[in-house]
């Protein structure tokens, strides 16, 4: 059974220092720790959701940068499309312009070759018909 003597009274003075010295030596530096590992900790995650916060506004902007890019670059190709294709309508109008002159040279040259070989088939005509009908008469013609 227990005994209420003065040896209970010797226990709780002996547990009211052992938790006085226990509370100096390991709890008040076991919660500094802990307090300060918390701060650190909650410091980081503060500091992440910066530089999350920090990269979603940078991958924000990079990306309309990207889209201005894309703008721009299609407008460029546009531009040159269109400058290509009157640079092509040009050569082909000035190369179809050179074609024609030199197709209507070329008939020209051959109506006066055409006319001349008429006139020299002619006279040679003639001439074979005379020698022809003198062969044929007998006599020639006057």
């Amino acid at each position: 059974m227990i005994s209420l003597d003065w040896t209970l009274g010797l226990q709780f003075v002996n547990f009211l220092i052992l938790l006085i010295i226990l509370n100096k030596l390991l709890y008040r530096p076991l919660m500094k720790i802990v307090s300060e590992r918390r701060e650190a900790i909650d410091g980081s995650h503060e500091r992440a959701r910066s530089l999350n916060a920090d990269i979603e506004e940078k991958m924000l902007r990079y990306q309309q940068q990207l889209n201005e890019a894309k703008v721009a670059a299609n407008d460029e190709r546009s531009k040159l499309k269109k400058t290509a294709v009157e640079v092509e309508a040009g050569v082909l109008a000035e190369a179809q312009n050179k074609a024609n002159a030199r197709l209507q040279a070329i008939k020209e040259r051959v109506a006066g070759e055409a006319a001349e070989a008429s006139k020299t088939l002619k006279s040679e005509a003639e001439a074979l018909a005379g020698q022809i009908a003198t062969k044929i008469l007998g006599r020639e013609l006057a």
